[in-house]
C-alpha cells in the first residue's frame, strides 16, 4: 500500500508548517489566548492571501481543488502549532458546502470574501445525541423563521455569518447561512476548553430570507458536511497527538531521575509506545476517510469518517493524557506547553459527539453502509456461518 502524498499536497503541508512556525509560536498563542479573544486574525489573513482557505474548494470556485487530503495536510499542521484559526469550521463546515450545494448565485455572493478572508462564515453542526439540528424553524412563505439555541458556534465572537441546520416541524431539515447581525440573533462569548475563540447561538424567531437557504435537501447536506467536519476535526487531533508525543518524548529523554533519563523505564517507553500507535491509527483512519471523499465514495466515506473521529476521539485522549502525565509535575505548569495540548485534545474529542456517541452513530449505519470484505465461503454441509446482524459480514469458515 502506498501512503505517501502527492507532490501537491505535500507542498501544502510544508508551506503550512512554515507559515505555523513562524506565525504561531507559544508566546504567540499565548496572546491570542489572553489579548485577542483566542482569534489570531493576523495569521488568519496569511492564511487566506497564501490561499490555505481554498485548499479544498474547487478550483471552478476559486479554490485550489486539493480535496479534502490537501484540507488535512494542512489542519494537521495547526494542530501541530496550536494555531486560534478557525480553519475547520470555516472550511469543512461554511466553504465546502456552499461550494457543493449553493445555487451559481449565492456562490457567488458568499464564497469570494470568505476565500479572501475578509468575511468570516462558519459552520455549526453540532447537536444534542439523537438530535438532527439544534435549531427549530418553521416556513413563512419563502422565508424561513427561526428558534433555538446552539450551544457552540466556532469563531460565533468573530464570525459574519454561521451556516445551521434547522429542523422542520414535517421532519424535514434545511440549512441556512445566517448574517451574525440577522435580527433576533444574539451571540453570546463562551468559555471553551481550548481557549479559542465560540460563541452560544440565540435565535428568537429570526427570519431567514429565502435567497439565504441552501436549495439541497437538508438532511443531505447535513450527512455530507458533519462527514467531512469529522475528518476535519481529525486531522487536526492528528497534528496535536504527533506534537504532544514529540514534546513527551524529548522530556522523558531528557529529565533525569535515579541517575538515568526516566525513558529508559519500561512503564514510560511502553506508554509513549502506545500513544504513538494511537496517533498513528488516527492518522490512517483520517487519511483513509479523506481519501473516500475525494473518490466520491459518500456511502463508505460516511463511515470512514465515523471511525476516524472514535479514534480521535479515544486514542486523541489516552495520547493528551498520557503526555500530561508522563511530564509529572511538570505537566501542571501553564507556562510550559504539554497542557495546552490537553486541551485542545480534549476539545477535539467531544465537539459533534464524543467516543460513545461516534460509536452508536457508527453502529446506525451499518444496515446501509457498503459491504466490507470478501463473502463468506459455505461450508460443505450446507450451513452458513453466522453473520452477526449484518448481512454481507460474515465469518470465512473453510470448507
Amino acid at each position: 500500500m502506498e501512503f505517501e502524498l502527492q507532490d501537491d499536497h505535500v507542498e501544502v503541508r510544508d508551506l503550512a508548517a512554515k507559515i505555523f512556525s513562524d506565525l504561531a509560536g507559544l508566546d504567540r498563542v499565548v496572546e491570542v489566548e489572553t489579548h485577542e479573544a483566542g482569534f489570531d486574525r493576523t495569521l488568519y489573513g496569511v492564511l487566506a492571501d497564501s490561499g490555505m482557505l481554498g485548499i479544498a474548494v474547487p478550483e471552478a470556485d476559486g479554490g485550489a481543488g486539493l480535496g479534502l487530503l490537501g484540507l488535512v495536510a494542512l489542519l494537521e499542521q495547526q494542530g501541530r502549532r496550536l494555531a486560534a484559526v478557525p480553519l475547520w469550521s470555516v472550511v469543512a463546515g461554511a466553504a465546502l458546502p456552499i461550494a457543493e450545494f449553493a445555487t451559481e448565485e449565492q456562490a457567488g455572493r458568499w464564497l469570494p470574501g470568505l476565500l479572501e478572508g475578509t468575511s468570516i462564515i462558519t459552520g455549526a453542526f453540532d447537536a444534542a445525541p439523537g438530535e438532527r439540528a439544534a435549531l427549530r424553524g418553521r416556513l413563512q412563505g419563502d422565508d424561513l423563521v427561526v428558534s433555538g439555541e446552539v450551544l457552540h458556534v466556532p469563531a460565533g465572537g468573530v464570525a459574519d455569518a454561521v451556516v445551521v441546520p434547522v429542523a422542520l416541524d414535517d421532519g424535514s431539515l434545511r440549512v441556512a447561512v445566517v448574517p451574525t447581525t440577522a435580527a433576533g440573533l444574539g451571540l453570546t462569548p463562551i468559555s471553551v476548553t481550548s481557549h479559542e475563540n465560540a460563541a452560544t447561538g440565540t435565535f428568537a424567531e429570526v427570519v431567514v430570507s429565502g435567497a439565504d437557504l441552501l436549495p439541497a435537501d437538508g438532511q443531505e447536506v447535513v450527512d455530507w458536511t458533519r462527514a467531512r467536519i469529522r475528518v476535519a476535526l481529525a486531522a487536526v487531533q492528528v497534528g496535536v497527538c504527533a506534537e504532544a508525543l514529540r514534546i513527551t518524548a524529548e522530556y522523558t529523554s531528557q529529565r533525569v531521575q535515579f541517575g538515568r533519563p526516566i525513558s529508559t523505564n519500561q512503564a514510560v517507553s511502553n506508554r509513549a509506545a502506545d500513544c504513538y500507535l494511537d496517533t498513528e491509527a488516527i492518522r490512517l483512519t483520517t487519511y483513509k476517510a479523506a481519501w473516500l471523499l475525494d473518490s466520491g465514495a459518500e456511502a463508505a466515506a460516511r463511515s470512514a469518517s465515523l471511525v476516524a473521529k472514535w479514534w480521535a476521539a479515544t486514542g486523541g485522549l489516552r495520547v493528551v493524557l498520557s503526555g500530561q502525565h508522563l511530564h509529572g509535575g511538570i505537566g501542571a505548569d501553564i507556562t510550559y506547553p504539554i497542557h495546552r495540548y490537553f486541551l485542545w485534545g480534549r476539545q477535539l474529542a467531544c465537539y459533534l459527539g464524543g467516543a460513545e456517541a461516534t460509536a452508536a452513530e457508527l453502529g446506525d449505519t451499518l444496515e446501509t453502509a457498503p459491504a466490507v470484505g470478501a463473502s463468506a465461503r459455505v461450508p460443505a454441509n450446507g450451513s452458513s456461518a453466522p453473520s452477526h446482524g449484518r448481512p454481507g459480514l460474515r465469518s470465512s469458515v473453510p470448507s
